[in-house]
Parts: C-alpha cells; structure tokens; sequence
C-alpha cells in the first residue's frame, strides 16, 4: 500500500473513535520501514484521554527505526491531558517518517507538532487532499453558528 492508502485507513479509524466535543477524532497507523502494519489506533480507544497516536505507539512492539505513522490529524504539539504531546512521542519512538492529512485546526491548542517532528529529524509529509476524510468526523466540532 502507498501512503494514500495507509492514511485512507487512518482516516477510516478515526471514524471509531467515541464522539466527543473537546477532542478531535484520529486514526493512526504505524508501518514498519518494510511496509508491514506495525500497530494502530484511534482517540478515545481505550482511555478517554488517549490520542491515536499515543495508542498506537503502546501497541507497537520493539523499535520504530524506519518506521511510518500515519495519521488523519497533524500529532499534537501540545497537550493539556498528558506530560508528552504525540509529536514528542513519536520521536522517542524513533520513527523516521510521519504522514498526516489534516493540519491540526487552533481550535483546542496551537497545531505545533510538524515544526516539532521536523526540528527532530523526522521526515513529514502532508496529503491535503486527504483532508476531508480526516475532517469528517470531527464536523460537529468545527460547525460555527
């Protein structure tokens, strides 16, 4: 699969995530440097203050080195719930590329993770046209009026 298809599964598994009208809804995918599925998640999986990619990354076993996460939403840069926002974890973890479709919106904190993966070493790529997808879930947060 190439990384529009990896990040269509993202955007899929962000469509599972238990609603919530202070946190977006993500889906995340973690492919090893050979291409193989690693790990995946999606918001709220398992705790309610869990982000996909932080869920994905607990499921992921040994190193990340070469590594891809792709996710519907842009990792955060900045967290309240917990001490280490998703962009810091995901380079912890060592994972070399991070593919996203949906730049993280100023709605609940500053879309600061890219810069923070970048400034890592961490090869980012965007897929605006996947965008959509990763926004449809999360409409009733962006509703104005």
């Amino acid at each position: 699969m190439d990384d529009a298809g990896w990040l269509r599964l993202a955007c899929e598994l962000a469509r599972r995530c238990p609603p919530s009208g202070t946190a977006f809804s993500v889906g995340a995918v973690i492919v090893d440097a050979r291409g193989r599925e690693v790990a995946r998640g999606f918001s709220r999986e398992d705790d309610p203050f869990d982000h996909a990619e932080e869920a994905a990354l607990a499921r992921a076993t040994g190193g990340l080195g070469g590594a891809t996460v792709y996710s519907s939403l842009e990792p955060c840069g900045h967290r309240a719930s917990r001490d280490r926002p998703c962009a810091e974890l995901i380079v912890a973890a060592g994972a070399a590329r991070v593919v996203f479709a949906w730049r993280e919106p100023a709605l609940f904190a500053e879309g600061t993770g890219a810069e923070i993966l970048t400034a890592a070493g961490v090869e980012v790529t965007e897929l605006p046209e996947l965008a959509g997808l990763a926004r449809e879930p999360n409409t009733h947060l962006l509703r104005t009026g």
